[in-house]
């Protein structure tokens, strides 16, 4: 069994083929995927899945691009996430790529977050994309090794890769790591214990190869598994098993739903 640990199949492109997304998902054994709240106007949506399909868990949080996004509060972050379904507490962080000139507001967002999450007893999903110094120096300032997640579709070195495991967080690799000049994420995926690693799709993007290019969807973790294993030189089966073992670790919620 696989676990796409970060996916975003209420976005129109994946719901309006959501019956063949769930046969490719059975087909490619993806036991359970993650849909993961990037607003709190668009949470119905994303809630309204999960409870139709067990299989289908959810995350509640407003995502650092969204300069437009209401803005929730921490009792709202922890009311919202008290449904049955949710397990996690994002998708947040900072991005400095399309925010390079204001990005206070996104420094307070992401402490809301952090601050729900642990609350909430619930584990984080970060977005870090070119703000990996203060990412890092608010997830320690914050003291969210409390609660731990998920560095999802992790992008950076090594030695990035280090302080988020000394923070508590797990690394998740995305198609990207399918990709050809996509060196250091390979050095980073033969690199992290095996026991603290994630695998994800984060699509509708990123597909890997073989369908770079075109629209993502979870049943394609299994290509994401299939590079792990080849740059660690072990089975398929054993990259499989231990970052689904990983998942249901980090979100023991998800176990007991499942598996009712």
């Amino acid at each position: 069994m696989l676990v796409d640990s970060h996916c975003h199949i209420d976005f129109p492109e994946l719901a309006e083929n959501l019956p063949q997304l769930l046969d490719l998902m059975q087909k490619n054994k993806v036991g359970c995927a993650v849909c993961i709240g990037v607003n709190l106007e668009d949470l119905p949506r994303i809630l309204s899945l999960a409870e139709a399909h067990p299989n289908i868990f959810a995350s509640v949080g407003v995502h650092p691009e969204a300069a437009d996004a209401r803005e929730p509060t921490l009792d709202e972050l922890v009311n919202l996430a008290r449904h049955p379904k949710v397990i996690a507490i994002g998708e947040t962080g900072l991005d400095y790529y399309w925010h390079k000139d204001a990005p206070e507001w996104q420094r307070e967002r992401f402490r809301t977050h952090i601050r729900a999450a642990i609350e909430a007893g619930k584990p984080l999903v970060i977005h870090n994309r070119e703000a990996t110094n203060d990412t890092l120096r608010l997830l320690s300032e914050e003291r969210a090794g409390r609660v731990g997640g998920i560095m999802h579709c992790f992008t950076e070195n090594w030695d990035v890769a280090k302080a988020a495991l000394a923070l508590g967080f797990h690394i998740s690799l995305s198609g990207i790591v399918t990709f050809r000049n996509a060196l250091i994420i390979k050095d980073v995926a033969r690199r992290v214990p095996l026991d603290r690693l994630l695998i994800e799709t984060d699509s509708p993007y990123l597909a890997p190869m073989p369908y770079r290019g075109k629209t993502n969807q979870p049943g394609y973790v299994v290509h994401v598994a299939e590079e792990i294993a080849r740059l660690r030189n072990i089975s398929f089966e054993e990259v499989a098993r231990a970052t689904t073992d990983n998942f249901f670790r980090l979100f023991p919620q998800a176990r007991t739903r499942i598996y009712l």
